[in-house]
């Protein structure tokens, strides 16, 4: 299981911006172009991408994979219609979507009175900046951790279901406490490598922005540097 050096982490913002879809290639035919035409190349199984360097080692980019291909280290593919469950959160909503393969078989949301709606913000950034809770508060708190546990028992119940290779998450850092250390426990632990952030921003936790997201993440989708642009559409001829 390989991770994308350090020093490549830096130029994602820049990559992110260059970007080219490639779901004109079947999964095998995209592995052969990469083994075929690039001088080296590494899989990072918990980005789920495969990083592209030149022949003097120099990051040139990386092709993001969707959720249901399932590679090794080597590229040999394991799977291309793979199980993933997906899961967006924010302050009082909460949106699950189960995938069996490119297929969404079954979907939730979950809802709670979290916001204090003169402040416009969740109860528990409101703790975190006054530490004490009221009658009100109290009645918000209960719902928070009613809330994370209903989200946890169903996001188990469809672990023991179904053979799940990855678990992809969208939710925030202060809310994550709460998601993974409910006493309803989170299906992995937070360092478990099948756990995938979400690399998109979802701007509400509900079935439609998650829905598209995940459609979005269906692609194979290539990011680059701009110096490397004219070789890399050569390549992949896109």
């Amino acid at each position: 299981m390989r991770v994308i050096p350090a020093n490549f982490e830096v130029g994602l913002k820049i990559m992110q911006e260059q970007k080219l879809n490639l779901s004109i290639y079947t999964l095998p035919e995209l592995i052969d172009i990469i083994k075929d035409e690039i001088d080296s190349y590494e899989y990072d199984f918990k980005k789920h991408l495969i990083l592209l360097k030149d022949q003097n080692f120099n990051p040139m980019g990386y092709v993001r994979l969707p959720l249901h291909y399932q590679l090794n280290d080597h590229l040999d593919i394991l799977d291309t219609q793979a199980n993933a469950l997906y899961l967006s959160v924010e302050s009082g909503n909460a949106a699950i979507c189960m995938m069996e393969g490119t297929e969404n078989i079954y979907h939730t949301t979950f809802s709670a009175y979290m916001t204090r709606k003169k402040q416009g913000f969740s109860q528990i950034k409101y703790l975190n900046k006054k530490g004490k809770s009221r009658a009100g508060s109290r009645v918000r708190l209960a719902e928070t951790v009613e809330f994370f546990e209903n989200i946890n028992t169903t996001m188990n119940d469809l672990w023991e279901e179904f053979m799940i290779a990855r678990l992809a998450l969208d939710c925030n850092k202060t809310l994550l406490p709460y998601l993974l250390q409910s006493k309803v426990p989170f299906p992995v632990d937070k360092k478990d490598p099948v756990l995938y952030k979400i690399p998109l921003h979802i701007a509400q936790s509900n079935y439609t922005n998650l829905d598209a997201a995940i459609e979005k993440l269906k692609a194979p989708l290539l990011l680059f540097d701009e110096q490397y642009a004219d070789e890399l559409r050569d390549i992949f001829s896109v």
